[in-house]
């Protein structure tokens, strides 16, 4: 089993953050900014240490919940202080940006990080197209032509003219190229049917970094399975990345105390303007398709990816959706959620909405001393490959 470390750098320490789109910033102090981001940051660099095999980095706009609204910046911090872990970039929005300056600035890290890089290619969900005053309407299409569009500026060595639907230029050709070959490894979310598609057609991880349920994260993976076959190829367990948020102390009682007051910040306090602005897509916008589908959808797009699905605290841990309680039974916890999905990677987050520090340090000493040395071999009798050049 291969461990991600994915970190939202969340502002702490305000008691309401407002059911308002946008979220008012007159709560945020620049100075205790910059002393959560100088700490973020040597947050992430000690995942290093730890033995976590990549180092997350996500983009998310005009929230409290997300301080990153550029993962490039923090990734390129992170590849400068670290050696060996690769440096994934999980979750730069697409649709939202220019595909050339990505692709520039995803082979700048890629050479900063002597090919560490893992390259995120994320539609995003939905409030960050709210947050850019972008129709979400033709986001899977302006994907799907930018990851060509980059792709090719990775691995054509000649200028080339690019005439799409979306995006048009005469001339391009970048400078500089990645050092992997032919490209950075790439993860994309297969949540659903049509990302499941794009990400087993570009040979893409899939990542199903918001899993519900313990069914509906075994019908993603199947189908990212059936399309990688219809595209001539066969995933193995290192393919397939599931986040979880963790929390590991001597007793579950505790462990449960601190991740559960965490997510009760975390989506009581600094998501309520991020439900707003969802409600507002799905009511005026073609995100989720037909008018049909968003109605089928609102109450999923709203509750279940904010984590409010009526279930208890305990029944989330018991359907293997949480990782929390004593190392021995992470250690069964992880064992369980690998039998019921069969992947071979693990996207972790400690820092849930205002966990103390002391308590995300002391997970990350649970894990690197108890957990990943008793599950390091799970999966490896299915990938007998040897590892990416990005790991």
């Amino acid at each position: 089993m291969r461990f991600s470390y994915t970190h939202h750098m969340p502002y702490t320490g305000i008691d309401k953050a407002g059911q308002d789109w946008p979220v008012s910033n007159k709560q945020f102090d620049p100075h205790k900014g910059a002393k959560l981001f100088n700490h973020y940051l040597e947050d992430k660099i000690a995942a290093e240490d730890a033995g976590f095999d990549w180092i997350g980095c996500n983009e998310h706009h005009m929230s409290p919940y997300g301080l990153m609204p550029n993962p490039n910046l923090v990734g390129a911090v992170v590849a400068n202080r670290t050696k060996q872990a690769g440096i994934l970039q999980s979750g730069v929005i697409v649709p939202l940006v220019n595909p050339i300056r990505l692709a520039e600035e995803y082979a700048m890290l890629d050479v900063m990080s002597n090919g560490r890089l893992v390259a995120g290619f994320m539609r995003g969900i939905p409030h960050e197209y709210v947050a850019y005053n972008i129709s979400p309407d033709e986001s899977y299409d302006r994907m799907e032509e930018a990851i060509d569009l980059i792709k090719k500026c990775w691995t054509e060595p000649e200028p080339f003219g690019w005439e799409g639907k979306f995006y048009q230029y005469r001339a391009v050709s970048i400078w500089p190229k990645p050092i992997q070959k032919p490209m950075p490894r790439i993860v994309m979310s297969a949540s659903s049917e049509r990302s499941a598609k794009i990400a087993a057609k570009h040979h893409a991880i899939a990542g199903i970094l918001a899993l519900t349920n313990m069914e509906n994260g075994k019908e993603a993976i199947n189908r990212y399975k059936q399309f990688a076959n219809n595209y001539g190829w066969n995933p193995t367990s290192l393919d397939i990345l599931v986040g979880m948020p963790c929390c590991i102390a001597p007793t579950y009682e505790e462990a449960k105390k601190v991740l559960q007051s965490g997510q009760e910040y975390f989506f009581g306090v600094l998501g309520g303007g991020i439900r707003t602005a969802q409600k507002l897509v799905v009511q005026k916008s073609r995100y989720y398709g037909s008018q049909e589908e968003a109605e089928k959808l609102k109450v999923k797009a709203v509750n279940e990816r904010m984590g409010q699905k009526g279930m208890s605290f305990d029944e989330r841990v018991d359907a293997g959706l949480i990782l929390c309680g004593t190392p021995e039974m992470v250690i069964e916890q992880i064992q369980k959620a690998h039998k019921e999905l069969g992947h071979g990677r693990m996207n972790i987050t400690l820092k849930v909405g205002n966990i103390p520090d002391e308590f995300v340090s002391r997970s990350m000493k649970y894990l690197k001393d108890i957990v990943f040395p008793a599950v390091k071999n799970l999966g490896e009798e299915l990938d007998p490959a040897p590892a990416q050049a990005a790991e």
